[in-house]
């Protein structure tokens, strides 16, 4: 067995904070930048941190931010501009070439900008020119439809709010957002089962909780908030367990900046007590074990059961059905080791299972979820201290941009609601969501495309088709804070329009503003920038969306949009008649020290479901599906290479190590698709085209750490995609599994390979061919 590199310091601590002021310094706001952490995540006054949806420490801290967030703040922060004279000099062609990082790296957008395709260069144009040219692309379609409105999670609840009414004041629902490409199975099946698509606990039930089960999971890089809190649950006693492919070495220990014993003196706490080296794509078949081992042996909560849930008879017969054979194959773990983690379940009063994307972003997302609930609920573990479903949101308001009706599936009773309170129609039928709106896109269906944020065709899959489509466009619009990659791929108009960031101070003629966002938990936070804008050219996106309503719709509307854009109490006036929960919204985000928890029916055993009740769901893929795909994946390229007479091909297949699954991962040094730098530090490795494989996989292939690798795989229409040359690196990871950084793998994934409900991507499983090339096949291929 050879030895596997391993990050042997704690997690934060020193490296955390060195690496938070070269950040500072690298994107030069190191003043400006560190005033912004002292107000991020305070009560009264202070801005919450868009890094990410963890929610606040109940007791208040002078300090309250992590390195992950320090880095957003730095981005956000940097005072270097991307204005009407940095597009002067780089054209979009050349701007094309830029990489993520680059971009992001560029400055902060500060001037509204159109696409002059005589010189291929964006130059400056005033707003009212902008707004008018979006009103004139806008009333020139043949129907709503045409257009699709993106939103990203950082957007606040008061401009969402308004966005979702004007985009449905304008007759459409196409209103997809990032949660289509995160958490979405998490909506779906949450709500089908427990009547509400978000979290049942709250942050004080992990100080209570005895066990936690973290699935597909990376917080020391993705919510690195989230460890204090892991840390003091296992010093409360609480047993925690990671089941995930690879093992995070920033789970094992945590080194609290904000003690001094942990600093000055060296110590750390322990985090994760074990890690279930699950394969890739096998959470189902683990679950199920699980599930089977417990019902069988009479270890589950009969009572509740009984009284409070439905379905439980057709799960039960469906586990009966399940082998233990198809069980272990299909996670890799073998039966003993499943039966040690069920009696953990059934000697535990109070469990909480956590998890985040990499439990959603599978073919079988939709099941990942629904196991994990009726794991839950087998235990009874909903609505007690201590216990719960706790997805774990990326974006600070993806959550928030929901409740305030961003959905391209919306209820009907929020149709109903808004209709009664705007006394106006409201469109019924389904809009399109991400991957039916890249579809259409590429397909020249839509003429329009307006993003609130985010950067639609990097985060997507497909990538470069999506981009090629926007070409295509009478008009394009992008409300951002930064340049992005989707903004290099103009149509006839192409607008960007810059907004006020986070961090900064909203002043209107109504006053200084704040807003408010919704965190994983379902607690609503106010929000109050601090620093003065990088421009006095700024909107904020509220703004931005009155201007355009109002230059659409003329005089032809009743709904006060100036109001709203200018005065957020008038806005949230609106949300308290319109949005259920939200009653007296004003008088409670002021009354409240640090926000307010909406009403959550399943935290009080009340299900808002078809039946009543709470639903048992059996999954729709067989426990072995990915398993099955790498056989079958195996025996086609077992027979391609047979005809091929491929020598390199036949050796892998003698090996039987020709076909692997594939995995994304976010790096250390980014937040979703915002490259901050190439430092991965507990992955020890400071690139980003790389391919992780366990150092042992190697040596059955006879390849080495620095190999050079090409990834490839049909899509579901049989068409090739490749990526690489990837560079070869050591990883603890599952066997057959490897993995590589997104989004540049997203090339990989077709827009066809998706959840069945939720419609998901699958970015965390694709079954792959690989290929070591040599430095002759690179210059030849060059």
């Amino acid at each position: 067995m050879r030895k596997i590199p391993v990050y042997t310091h704690p997690a934060a601590g020193w490296p955390a904070l060195i690496s938070s002021a070269h950040k500072l310094m690298d994107y030069q706001t190191f003043l400006r930048g560190s005033l912004s952490v002292f107000s991020s995540n305070q009560p009264k006054g202070g801005f919450d941190c868009p890094g990410c949806a963890w929610p606040d420490h109940k007791n208040h801290k002078m300090l309250d931010v992590c390195e992950n967030g320090i880095k957003v703040l730095a981005s956000e922060t940097m005072s270097t501009r991307a204005d009407a004279k940095f597009f002067a000099k780089h054209s979009v062609k050349e701007l094309q070439g830029w990489t993520g990082y680059e971009l992001e790296h560029s400055g902060r957008l500060s001037e509204p900008m159109y696409y002059d395709a005589a010189h291929d260069h964006y130059v400056a144009i005033s707003w009212e020119a902008a707004y008018a040219r979006i009103a004139k692309q806008l009333q020139q379609l043949n129907s709503p439809d045409q257009a699709l409105f993106y939103t990203s999670g950082r957007v606040t609840n008061e401009p969402a709010f308004m966005y979702q009414l004007f985009v449905r004041c304008f007759g459409t629902n196409n209103l997809p957002d990032c949660s289509n490409m995160c958490h979405e199975p998490t909506s779906v099946m949450l709500t089908k089962q427990l009547g509400v698509g978000k979290a049942t606990v709250k942050l004080e039930d992990f100080e209570q909780a005895k066990l936690i089960m973290m699935f597909g999971q990376n917080p020391a890089t993705n919510h690195p908030r989230m460890l204090e809190m892991l840390a003091h649950a296992h010093q409360q006693g609480c047993r925690i367990l990671s089941i995930n492919p690879m093992r995070e070495q920033g789970l094992s220990k945590f080194r609290n900046p904000q003690k001094p014993t942990h600093m000055v003196a060296g110590q750390s706490d322990d985090l994760v007590d074990d890690v279930i080296q699950i394969q890739i794509g096998g959470d189902v078949a683990l679950l199920t074990g699980l599930a089977k081992w417990l019902t069988k042996n009479g270890k589950i909560n009969t009572d509740f059961i009984d009284s409070h849930t439905s379905g439980f008879e057709g799960l039960d017969h469906w586990l009966r059905q399940q082998s233990w054979e198809d069980v272990e194959r299909g996670c890799g773990i073998p039966k003993d080791e499943i039966i040690n983690i069920a009696r953990l379940v059934a000697d535990s009063p109070a469990t909480i299972c956590t998890w985040g994307m990499g439990i959603t972003q599978h073919v079988q997302g939709d099941d990942n979820v629904a196991m994990i609930t009726n794991l839950l609920l087998l235990m009874g573990m909903i609505g007690i201290d201590g216990a719960g479903a706790s997805p774990v949101r990326g974006h600070s308001n993806v959550q928030g941009d929901r409740t305030m009706g961003v959905h391209e599936r919306p209820s009907q009773s929020l149709l109903d609601s808004l209709e009664k309170v705007f006394e106006r129609p409201m469109p019924q039928e389904d809009g399109l969501d991400v991957i039916a709106g890249a579809k259409a896109l590429i397909a020249g269906e839509l003429k329009v495309f307006m993003s609130m944020g985010g950067n639609y065709s990097v985060a997507a899959p497909d990538t470069s088709a999506i981009q090629q489509a926007l070409t295509k466009n009478q008009l394009n619009v992008f409300v951002a804070t930064k340049l992005n990659e989707t903004m290099l791929y103009p149509g006839v108009d192409n607008l960007i329009l810059p907004c006020v960031g986070r961090t900064e101070r909203l002043i209107t003629n109504k006053g200084e503003q704040f807003a408010t966002i919704e965190d994983s938990m379902c607690k609503i936070v106010a929000t109050q920038g601090r620093l003065a804008p990088i421009s006095n050219t700024l909107k904020s996106e509220a703004q931005i969306v009155a201007d355009i309503a109002i230059h659409l719709f003329g005089s032809d509307t009743s709904i006060p949009w100036k109001d709203m854009g200018e005065d957020f109490d008038v806005t949230r006036d609106y949300i308290a008649k319109a949005i259920a929960g939200f009653e007296d919204f004003n008088q409670r985000i002021r009354a409240a020290d640090r926000g307010f928890y909406l009403y959550h029916p399943a935290r009080h055993r009340q299900w808002d479901t078809d039946s009543g009740k709470a639903q048992f769901e059996v999954p729709k893929y067989p426990i072995t599906y990915v398993a099955n795909q790498m056989a079958e994946r195996t025996a086609k390229f077992s027979e391609d290479a047979k005809h091929q007479n491929n020598a390199q091909s036949n050796d892998i297949i003698n090996q039987q190590q020709a076909v692997w699954q594939l995995t994304s991962v976010r790096s250390h040094d980014q937040f979703n698709t915002m490259i901050f730098g190439f430092q991965d530090r507990y992955r020890q490795t400071d690139r980003r085209d790389v391919l992780f494989m366990h150092p042992d996989e190697m040596s059955r292939l006879g390849w080495d750490k620095g190999d050079k690798v090409m990834v490839s795989r049909q899509d579901s229409e049989g068409k090739p995609r490749t990526l690489g040359p990837l560079v070869l690196t050591e990883m603890d990871i599952a066997a057959n599994a490897v993995a590589t950084y997104y989004p540049e793998c997203n090339d990989l994934i077709d827009l066809d390979t998706h959840a069945p409900d939720s419609k998901i991507p699958a970015y965390k499983s694709l079954t792959v061919v690989l290929e070591r090339v040599s430095a002759d096949e690179l210059i030849a291929s060059a």
